[in-house]
């Protein structure tokens, strides 16, 4: 074994040994001891430094555990990873290689106003001079900052194929060319001023490429480095005016941490970068009321926005106070504050689509996809699509194309006849890419390590980064402004005193004796006083090296007058540039307000809508509901507690008197309790017998044929046993404004708000309190303006007006309804609509031929012996509850009254009613007849045989069905919809 490891080999990069060095790894045995002096055969490694032999060895002998070398070398290639290549630096937002692509282009001086060039030559400047890496990684990264659906703003200008968000690969880099945008410029991401050619001196005798590298680092406002061969000197960052990393957002995977950073809009960054100068101490709602959420290039729907900004305060004041992870229906907001927060969260984003109608004969429809989510390939979520249809995973759709091009995108969905385009996008949004997440890790460089921040963070970092960019150009332009403010003073002394610097420069013997002679003056012989007229005094002008030498520069041509008077103005001018960057370098205030100055210049400049729409939803979260058609719905429900749900055209229209269709089969002793029409988004309220409320959506009832005897109602509501439903209605919505009216068996009614039943959990709430022997029969949804319709088992009637009820809580009994008479129970009840009932104020005294041709509304009675018949609703008079009502059917001894409605809403042109009844019998039997076939009658008439019983024993429950839909040809009612359901049982 030690013989195999002895020719192991490998390089460690530990910074106290040179790199290079071969080693051999072998067991430590006897005689080998560890750094503790114990030996344990640990697998250690031997370094040769190949310098001769030392005790009979061939070389000096490092003893190293090779675990510790592996982790070491392991940490020091994790770090490099971090740092040179996968992670972005906070305070300028780039990574190394897109930083010196940018650096490369502006030294080869390819300018937005400048000709394009071969990505090629800047690859090869790229990495010949600071990318120590492949050219594929340097040209990858050039491609994207040249893509619109990558970068929210691009930062190089390509000219050529550089891919697509069909995920096409750009063209070779031979083909393609390049120069940088003007954002970038604008952006200041290069550092103007800073080309070599600016500081080679004259002849370059003076400043050569050396001193033009020392400059770059001594007067620019960020600092450089040496390049991986010392050769050159690159910038380690970029001074940017606004935080890119947020503008343009990042990806990466490093060793053991990875970075993910959705992209922003420009007015946005700008409009919370300055609420952070205004106030630093802001919260992350303040900053949110600026800043929503992100902005991708490709567009989208951003959901989890519910509620704005109401939302945002709710939601941080809750975390704040609670520290708990807030869910419920906005979860999918709190994912996006967390975000924003924490650095960490998820991001939901749909892809827009709209809903086109191709045929308006057919009524064929087509869902079209405009944009699609962020980082999402087109071509393959075409393919997915058409592999979920091809698969029957998803239902509706004939055919599929792109019909994309360079005006925009556009996938074209087409559906087949009779689907609904909101449950197939629904399906889309579900089943493929169209609705994906985007999950945010924030994850930069800061200070020389990764670290994961927040909004808040991250804008802060780069305040301070930009603090000290803006810093230090003030203080490197105050140094250039009075450098030269002072050679101007040399040059206008020298220019006032002209003929002594004359009589000097003549004097002197050399250029340096003509310099000392100006700085210190010169000892010229009497003669020379003799010939000039006066005395000399040169060492009074005080001159320094910098100002001699620039006198001795200057021409002759500038010695008139009118140069004179140009240095006196520049001479001011620069006092005035330097007194304001003296105050700029006074306080920070004022260096945050030139940051927030030139942020909000970038702004007007170069800010662009939002793409991304923020959508008021609960976080895009799909649910059975969103992908079920909200369809019309039949629901049977016996005496024994099945249910179960039939197409709405499971039963034809038939003629009054016929036998009837049955409903189909029912279990011993069991009966037909309810029959009701709704949709399949409505919230069944299920009330029983003793006063509980349970709910469920519709679409819970398994689908059932006409045949099949249902499903348990247990299994979808907690009933108690013993506990039966007596009284069933569907709901869309909870308005304050409409209520719920419950009548009891013995005569006790009472009205809650419709909006008490919101929230009903599993088990059920109190929906009224009941006395011994009294039970909750019929439950009805009104308005204070509708009118109620109350009738007893012996055809006693009340009509009373809903507001004179008071509106009680849900755990109260209610009030007296009507005065029963001994034996006599509460039979029906019924409620017209406040749009609909006319003027009931009339004597009741009406003659018998007014009443045969009397036009609607009628109340329609129902006897449990299959009778029925119409009274004019103008023959009740109104009265108050607590009363005995008046006579509304003559019974005879075996027969008692099963349901009554009020009839006469919709009418056709003739003025005869449009409604449809719906009888079930004990046994199970139904018929549905058209109210308009049953005859108009006094109040005293004993009715119309309505359905035969022989066989069927009494009418166990009856549904009104009002639609002028109904009249299409074998009951299609799948096709249309109807207007109006009013729904009465036994």
């Amino acid at each position: 074994m030690a013989r195999n490891l002895s020719h192991l080999r490998f390089l460690s990069v530990a910074p106290n040994r040179p790199l290079g060095n071969p080693i051999h790894a072998r067991h430590g045995g006897e005689g080998q001891q560890d750094e503790d002096g114990a030996g344990n055969g640990s697998l250690t490694a031997v370094f040769k430094d190949g310098s001769g032999s030392s005790g009979g060895r061939d070389g000096r002998v490092v003893p190293a555990e090779l675990h510790k070398e592996a982790t070491e070398s392991y940490m020091a290639y994790a770090l490099s990873v971090l740092l040179g290549r996968a992670l972005p630096d906070v305070r300028d937002g780039l990574k190394p290689v897109h930083r010196r692509i940018l650096y490369a282009m502006h030294e080869l001086g390819l300018s937005s106003r400048k000709p394009f060039k071969k990505c090629a030559r800047v690859v090869g400047e790229v990495l010949g001079k600071f990318h120590p890496h492949g050219d594929t990684a340097v040209y990858d990264s050039l491609v994207r900052m040249a893509q619109d659906f990558s970068l929210r703003f691009p930062l190089i200008q390509g000219h050529g194929n550089f891919g697509s968000i069909d995920a096409d690969p750009a063209a070779a880099m031979r083909y393609t060319e390049c120069r940088l945008e003007s954002v970038v410029m604008s952006f200041n991401f290069v550092l103007a001023g800073t080309h070599r050619s600016n500081f080679v001196g004259r002849s370059g005798s003076r400043y050569g490429k050396f001193w033009s590298l020392i400059l770059h680092m001594l007067f620019t406002a960020v600092d450089f480095i040496p390049n991986f061969d010392n050769s050159h000197k690159e910038p380690s960052l970029l001074p940017a005016r606004l935080p890119t990393l947020l503008l343009n957002g990042s990806s990466g995977i490093a060793v053991g941490m990875a970075t993910n950073i959705p992209p922003h809009n420009l007015g946005e960054l700008v409009d919370v970068l300055c609420a952070l100068i205004h106030n630093p101490d802001a919260s992350l709602q303040e900053l949110l009321e600026c800043m929503p959420g992100p902005d991708f290039p490709t567009g989208g729907l951003i959901m989890g926005n519910l509620g704005g900004s109401t939302t945002i305060k709710y939601v941080h004041m809750a975390t704040a106070l609670s520290g708990e992870t807030f869910l419920g229906s906005n979860a999918g907001f709190y994912w996006i504050l967390d975000a924003y927060r924490t650095g960490r969260g998820r991001i939901v984003v749909r892809g827009k689509a709209e809903i086109e109608l191709l045929d308006s004969k057919t009524k064929r429809s087509a869902i079209i996809i405009k944009e699609i989510p962020y980082q999402t390939n087109k071509s393959s979520l075409v393919e997915k699509i058409a592999e979920l249809v091809e698969s029957k995973s998803l239902e509706g759709i004939s055919d599929i194309r792109d019909e994309s091009d360079r005006t925009g995108m556009r996938v074209v969905i087409e559906l087949k006849r009779g689907a609904d385009p909101s449950i197939v996008l629904n399906n889309l949004y579900r089943l493929s890419a169209l609705q994906s997440s985007f999950s945010c890790n924030m994850v930069g460089i800061l200070d020389g390590q990764p670290k994961l921040m927040g909004l808040k963070e991250l804008l802060q970092a780069f305040l301070d980064f930009r603090c000290s960019v803006v810093e230090r150009r003030a203080r490197y332009k105050l140094s250039q402004a009075q450098d030269r403010r002072h050679i101007v003073e040399g040059i206008v002394v020298g220019l006032d005193n002209l003929d002594r610097v004359i009589g000097i420069i003549r004097e002197a013997s050399s250029n340096a004796a003509a310099s000392a002679g100006l700085r210190n003056g010169l000892e010229l012989p009497p003669m020379s006083e003799m010939i000039l007229g006066f005395h000399l005094d040169f060492g009074e002008f005080n001159l320094s090296d910098k100002q001699a030498e620039a006198i001795l520069d200057i021409n002759l041509r500038r010695l008139n007058l009118l140069e004179r008077k140009k240095f006196v103005d520049e001479s001011g001018s620069l006092m005035e540039q330097i007194s304001k960057l003296t105050e700029l370098l006074s306080s920070r205030k004022n260096i945050l307000q030139l940051i927030e100055q030139e942020a909000i210049e970038l702004k007007n400049k170069f800010s662009s809508p939002r793409r991304s729409i923020l959508e008021d939803s609960d976080g895009g979260q799909l649910e059975d509901i969103d992908v079920i058609p909200n369809e019309e719905m039949l629901l049977a429900f016996s005496e024994k507690g099945y249910v179960k749900r039939m197409k709405p055209n499971t039963f034809n229209l038939q003629n009054r008197g016929t036998i009837g269709k049955s409903v189909g089969k029912l279990r011993l002793n069991d009966a037909m309790s309810d029959f009701i029409v709704c949709r399949a988004h409505d919230h069944v309220l299920y009330f029983s017998d003793r006063g509980t409320v349970y709910s469920a959506r519709a679409y819970k009832i398994p689908e059932s044929s006409r045949t099949a005897a249902g499903t348990p109602l247990v299994q979808i509501i907690s009933l108690p046993e013993g506990e039966r439903v007596t009284s069933i209605i569907s709901v869309s919505e909870f308005p304050e404004d409409q209520f719920l009216v419950m009548l009891t068996v013995n005569g006790y009614i009472k009205k809650v708000s419709l909006n008490s039943f919101s929230a009903i959990r599993s088990t059920g709430i109190i929906a009224i309190q009941l006395v011994p022997g009294d039970e909750l029969k019929w439950v009805r949804c009104c308005t204070n303006d509708d009118l109620l319709a109350m009738a007893s088992q012996n055809g006693m009637v009340i009509l009373s007006s809903c507001h004179i009820i008071r509106a009680l809580s849900r755990n109260t009994r209610g009030a007296i309804a009507m005065r029963l008479k001994e034996g006599d129970k509460m039979a029906s009840m019924d409620i017209i609509p406040a749009a609909r009932h006319k003027d009931l104020d009339q004597s009741e005294e009406d003659s018998a031929n007014n009443e045969e041709n009397s036009s609607g509304p009628w109340l329609l009675f129902i006897s449990e012996n299959g009778y029925g018949k119409r009274v004019p609703l103008s023959s009740f008079r109104q009265l108050p509850l607590n009363r005995v009502g008046l006579i509304g059917y003559k019974f005879s001894s075996e027969d008692r009254l099963a349901a009554v409605f009020v009839v006469g809403f919709s009418v056709a042109e003739d003025g005869e009613s449009e409604e449809q009844v719906v009888l079930v019998s004990q046994s199970g039997t139904v018929n549905r007849i058209k109210v308009r076939d049953i005859s108009i009658q006094s109040r005293y008439a004993r009715g119309v045989i309505l359905m035969r019983l022989e066989y069927a024993g009494k009418i166990q429950s009856a549904s009104l069905i009002s639609a002028s839909a109904y009249e299409v040809p074998e009951m299609q009612l799948e096709e249309a919809a109807a207007e109006d359901i009013s729904v009465a049982s036994s």
